[in-house]
């Protein structure tokens, strides 16, 4: 088993897919001579040349819509975003044109793009550069949302998202990029809207995706010395999202948290928490419960932004509050 941080494992999910089908190119503001703003494809221009692994201006909008273009007459796009921040001048092309063209045209035009880059909050980057944005993406149809908290979720999940012909909206938390883990070393992929269960418990059900994940398991390990037994259900897609594994773990656990780092008001956790009480509702000993960011644009303070974040003492609090 190979020991790759989140960043090398995206790197070889990508080497690898394009190794294998010529149509495949990634673009994005420097992703070529700089190697990635995080250094997420370091080494793929020197691999690729500058024809596959192109370097654009500062100019969403306009690579985002080169690369839906060019999944319209059959290549396979990989669009980077520096952040997912800088996704917001694109969300024209990402909405009105990649999430509904394969609808409008009845078809003819399947839309196998896949837009990925850093995204998630925390860091002391400021309201501007520090937002959590897949409750955003998954409210529309036509796209697909994943969000890795792993290196291997995150190469299995990325070379699925590649290979997909649908429009893929691949969401990698900044602060996850140096984290390591083990990856098999064979190939492998994971499939879209299959979550996991990272943590077999049951006293309660945390559901969580991205970073968030890493809070559960540290209050988990922690709960853990008083003899809780918390399940964690890794969600990894949010769209498609894995209902069943959802209900399965609540009727198993009866009690349920929900950790994101979004804002609380119509965060992607409410809608897990309609699911639940729409299909599990006799199962439930609690109200569903959720820790999230803070409702307020993120500060740069170091002190503001632990107030705002999710973090395990909330995480750890809001348990004990539900299983009293």
């Amino acid at each position: 088993m190979a020991i790759l941080t989140y960043r090398e494992a995206l790197n070889r999910a990508m080497v690898e897919e394009m190794e294998k089908d010529p149509s495949i190119y990634l673009m994005g503001e420097e992703v070529g001579h700089y190697q990635g703003a995080y250094k997420v494809s370091q080494g793929m221009l020197e691999r690729f040349g500058e024809a596959r692994v192109i370097d654009t201006p500062i100019s969403e909008n306009g690579f985002a819509g080169v690369g839906v273009g060019s999944a319209m007459v059959g290549l396979r796009p990989i669009i980077e975003f520096m952040t997912w921040n800088f996704s917001l001048v694109a969300i024209d092309q990402i909405i009105n044109s990649a999430a509904k063209m394969n609808y409008m045209s009845g078809g003819q035009f399947p839309m196998p793009i896949v837009f990925r880059g850093a995204g998630g909050v925390g860091g002391r980057l400021g309201a501007q550069h520090s937002q959590a944005f897949e409750s955003w993406y998954a409210h529309v149809p036509g796209l697909k949302v994943i969000a890795p908290a792993t290196p291997k979720d995150a190469y299995g999940l990325l070379k699925s998202s590649i290979r997909d012909n649908n429009p893929t909206i691949f969401i990698e938390s900044e602060v996850l990029y140096g984290v390591k883990g083990e990856v098999p070393e064979e190939e492998f992929s994971i499939p879209l809207g299959k979550a996991e269960v990272k943590r077999k418990g049951t006293d309660l059900t945390i559901v969580t995706w991205s970073r968030a994940f890493l809070f559960a398991e540290e209050a988990a390990k922690e709960l853990e010395k008083e003899g809780i037994s918390i399940e964690i259900l890794d969600l990894r897609s949010l769209r498609p999202l894995d209902e069943t594994a959802i209900l399965e773990s609540v009727k198993k656990t009866n009690k349920v948290l929900i950790i994101e780092e979004g804002w609380p008001v119509a965060g992607f956790g409410a809608q897990i928490a309609y699911l639940i009480q729409k299909n599990a509702f006799d199962y439930l000993d609690h109200p569903v419960e959720r820790v999230t960011q803070r409702d307020v644009p993120m500060s740069y303070a170091a002190n503001l932004e632990r107030e705002t974040l999710p973090n395990v003492e909330r995480v750890i609090q809001s348990i004990r509050e539900i299983l009293k």
